[in-house]
């Protein structure tokens, strides 16, 4: 028997990447959990296994493509083995598309909401020709069945025709980061020039900060902390640490720091909720710290930072570091953070304004640290003092909130108890 292998849903905003090597040829006998194929999205390089043993009758795929979630890479001839329900085989592609339907950005204008709900009071269907991973689909969308054109045989509707529908539904509502292309003129009447396209990861970062800028009003606070004593307990601990297998930097005290301040105020530690009109406040502490690599920003994130050292903390960073890098980092572990941290000090710069990704409500940006005089008990010292940003959700918080949080933040790294 034949089986289908399809892209399944990969993680949290990711709807596909760009096919970077297939590893698998017609004809080739594999087992469960062989690598069929890498796949560059846009946070990393994923090695994607077969879901089953078989041999390959076709591949639907090639180097170079660019696939989505739910699109046929193989097929498999399945000998021996039970082969896995249509049912089954449909409710994946059912949670890829509720999946997408529940991650699309809240659309910025009125009148509609929701794009792929229906009118809730008419029904759904039930005695439309359709089976059952069609009609739970159709539930869990709250889509009107008697709206969708079958194609299947007597008019019977199929999982194809709801996502056509849902499709249809998606591009006919604007999108939050549809903004209009600016057209342009021919550069090579003017000198040499080279076309590159977009990168997965490229293309992803330049959708999610449009939809940022757009949905996300954006208030910035600036302020420095005095970091002379903490950078003495840095350079004092960054041998000993070194040792175990971290990099010791001013990000890891201010991860520490920026718990205290989320304690504080807890609405930084938050995401809002536009569809249910609700703020959902977070008990645990995770952090996202931006890297840069040679594809472009990748944001992996530290998990439970109130329950580690600081040991610990440069250690999981430096290898999370470097994983980024050569892109191989862990889908779980790029989800899940609460606020991220921008460090630009190694590079330069005084001062900038990071940008708020959702659901996030806040993001932090350092920048280098300077040796300035400061007025301290009845006399001048120079002081090593490192400036940085908040920039938050001005619908969550407000303006004197975020300069006590600053505030605060301040204090800790200038008061910082190792």
């Amino acid at each position: 028997m034949n089986e289908k292998i399809i892209l399944p849903e990969l993680g949290d905003g990711i709807e596909g990447g760009d096919v970077v090597n297939i590893l698998v040829s017609k004809g080739d006998e594999i087992e469960k959990d062989s690598v069929l194929l890498e796949l560059e999205t846009d946070k990393a390089v994923l090695e994607f296994p077969s879901p089953q043993s078989g041999r390959i009758t076709e591949i639907h795929i090639q180097k170079g493509d660019t696939v989505t979630v739910g699109q046929l890479l193989v097929t498999l001839d399945i000998k021996g083995n039970k082969e896995q329900s249509e049912e089954t085989a449909n409710s994946q592609e059912e949670k890829n598309i509720v999946r997408q339907h529940e991650q699309r950005p809240e659309p910025s204008h009125e009148p509609e909401t929701q794009p792929f709900l229906e009118d809730e009071k008419e029904p759904v269907g039930e005695l439309l020709p359709a089976g059952p991973a069609t009609r739970k689909l159709a539930r869990e969308l709250g889509m009107d069945l008697s709206k969708v054109q079958g194609t299947g045989k007597d008019g019977r509707i199929t999982l194809d025709d709801v996502k056509s529908h849902v499709k249809h539904r998606l591009t006919s509502t604007p999108s939050l980061a549809g903004v209009p292309a600016v057209v342009l003129p021919d550069f090579s009447q003017w000198g040499p020039v080279e076309r590159k396209p977009f990168s997965s990861l490229r293309r992803k970062v330049a959708e999610n900060l449009t939809a940022a800028w757009s949905a996300v009003p954006l208030v910035t606070q600036f302020d420095e902390a005095d970091v002379t004593e903490l950078e003495k307990m840095r350079k004092k601990n960054v041998h000993d640490v070194q040792e175990k297998g971290g990099k010791l930097t001013i990000t890891v005290f201010v991860m520490k720091a920026l718990v205290t301040a989320l304690k504080a105020f807890p609405q930084f530690n938050a995401s809002l909720d536009v569809h249910r009109g609700e703020i959902i406040y977070k008990q645990y502490f995770n952090i996202g710290v931006a890297v840069d690599t040679p594809s472009g920003l990748i944001v992996p994130v530290i998990k439970n930072v109130d329950d580690k050292s600081l040991a610990e903390l440069a250690i999981e960073l430096t290898e999370l570091s470097k994983k980024a890098r050569d892109r191989k980092v862990p889908l779980e572990e790029l989800r899940g953070g609460n606020l991220s941290v921008s460090n630009l000090g190694g590079i330069g710069g005084t001062g900038f304004t990071p940008l708020v990704n959702p659901p996030d409500v806040a993001v932090v940006g350092l920048s280098r640290s300077r040796v300035v005089p400061v007025w301290r008990e009845g006399q001048c010292e120079p002081r090593l003092v490192m400036p940085f940003s908040v920039s938050y959700d001005h619908r969550v918080i407000d303006g004197a909130d975020g300069a006590r949080f600053s505030l605060l933040v301040a204090h800790e790294l200038e008061t910082f108890q190792a």
